[in-house]
Parts: structure tokens; sequence; C-alpha cells
């Protein structure tokens, strides 16, 4: 079993919205940075968000700004992506990933592009389309 699991996926219609989690599976989410990536088919795999479990400071991906918001329960220990107005370019498998913050509380933009984390899942499909 995969270290982290997301769920919310599913089929919605342009301008609609879905709810993302991610869990862990055999530790809690104390001192990572948890990131939001998704990849469509054909392309590379992108960075979208990202949280700090500590302070939780977050970075977007500008393409997402305004539409997307990551959140992190840390009581129920997920993290959440919230995708408001979704577009059909939107359409991808998301990922969630974990990494410890390794000295620093605070992410840094290089989270949703060369952090190199340390737990994956194994994605959830998100398709938009009339």
């Amino acid at each position: 079993q995969l270290p982290l699991v997301e769920s919310g996926g599913g089929l919605v219609r342009p301008g609609g919205s879905l709810r993302l989690s991610c869990t862990p599976s055999g530790f809690t989410l104390d001192y990572y940075v948890i990131g939001w990536f998704r990849q469509a088919p054909g392309k590379e795999r992108e960075g979208i968000s990202c949280i700090s479990s500590s302070d939780g400071s977050t970075y977007y991906r500008d393409s997402v700004k305004g539409r997307f918001t990551i959140s992190r329960d840390n009581a129920k220990n997920t993290v959440y992506l919230q995708m408001n107005s979704l577009k059909p370019e939107d359409t991808a498998v998301y990922y969630c990933a974990a990494d410890p913050l390794r000295g620093i509380t605070t992410v840094q933009p290089m989270c949703i592009t060369t952090l190199e984390y340390d737990f994956w899942g194994a994605g959830t499909q998100v398709t938009v389309s009339s």
C-alpha cells in the first residue's frame, strides 16, 4: 500500500467543483510539506499547490490561483484541495505527495517545482467535461 491515499476525484461539468483529499497511511502529517500535482495525458506532471502542516503556509501555481484552495485538518490528518470553477484543461490524474519539513516551517516555491518528495499516492482521476 502506498503511503498516501487520494480520494474525491470524478467527472464534473465545466464550472463545477470537486474536493480532493489526501490521507497518509501509517504516519501523521506533522511537520511535512504536502503537495498536489497533476498529470494530463501526454503531458508532464506539474505541481499545483503545497501546504506546510506546521504553519499552514501555502503556495499555488498561477493557473489555479483564485480557483483552488489547499487546506489541512491536522485533527483528521488530512490535506484537501478544493477545486472550483473547473475547466476542461484541469482534466488530469491528481496526486498528493509529502516530504518532511527539513529545518523550515514555511513552504517555498520549490515545493511545486524541484522538491523531491519522499512519499506519493497512486492518484485520483479528475475529468472536466460537458
